[in-house]
């Protein structure tokens, strides 16, 4: 479980491309939740050595960005060369960001899955919420 109470779906290293000039790929190691994906630079990464689960950082939020599906809108532009899976995660505010990753690894079908699986969860307690008005206006 991680701090926000949200379970570990998939952990593991995902390759993102900076937004600065030269637009290097940068490895940041991923926690995919029920809730979204957290990106944490690797030099927070414990030792692989360590045989216990990795714990979170204890630096600063600052570092640690969190890419949460209610401001997702897709994940897009799954294109296979050589052999890395490229694919671009647009968010709702229309900023795109683009990871790679190698092929076997499945990261661009795992998030796309968990956002499905947040969306309709989302979808299926606004429409309950929206019942239960309904059920209480209409009662006497």
């Amino acid at each position: 479980m991680l701090e926000s109470g949200c379970k570990a779906v998939k952990e593991g290293v995902l390759e993102k491309r900076s937004d600065g000039l030269l637009q290097l790929w940068k490895k940041k190691r991923c926690i995919l939740t029920e809730e979204g994906l957290l990106l944490i630079p690797p030099k927070q990464q414990p030792p692989p050595q360590q045989q216990q689960p990795p714990p979170l950082p204890a630096e600063p939020a600052a570092k640690m960005k969190e890419l949460h599906f209610s401001n997702m809108k897709t994940v897009d532009c799954v294109e296979r060369k050589g052999k890395y899976v490229y694919f671009t995660v647009v968010m709702a505010e229309g900023k795109e960001i683009d990871f790679r990753c190698a092929q076997e690894q499945g990261w661009n079908a795992a998030i796309t899955l968990q956002m499905v699986q947040y969306k309709n969860r989302q979808a299926i307690l606004a429409v309950r919420s929206t019942r239960q008005k309904q059920q209480h206006l209409a009662q006497p």
